[in-house]
């Protein structure tokens, strides 16, 4: 079961597509990680809709979203859907 986590702006991507999050500071700080961002911004499939607010960059296995939504926030969204999808269904209980 795909699992969606809204990562800012109007986007949302499955969890299972995530190769990693990444805090945006690092990108600032690593050479490595500036260029692969840099040779695929070439390749047009950088999507930044921050407006250089971004606070993390999350890659995906098609796309590197930059997110103006904290590590940690991300973190907790993909936890909680992640447990919103083990909890069980007792809805059929309460129909009349």
């Amino acid at each position: 079961m795909s699992v969606f986590i809204h990562i800012g702006e109007e986007h949302v991507i499955q969890s299972e597509d995530v190769v990693a999050i990444i805090d945006r500071d690092l990108v600032k700080s690593s050479t490595i990680i500036d260029e692969m961002i840099q040779n695929q911004k070439r390749r047009n499939i950088v999507i930044d809709t921050s407006h250089d607010q971004a606070k993390s960059i999350v890659i995906t296995t098609e796309f590197i979203y930059f997110s103006t939504l904290s590590v940690a926030t991300l973190r907790k969204r993909s936890s909680l859907n992640f447990t919103l999808d083990k909890l069980e269904d007792y809805s059929e209980d309460y129909e009349e």
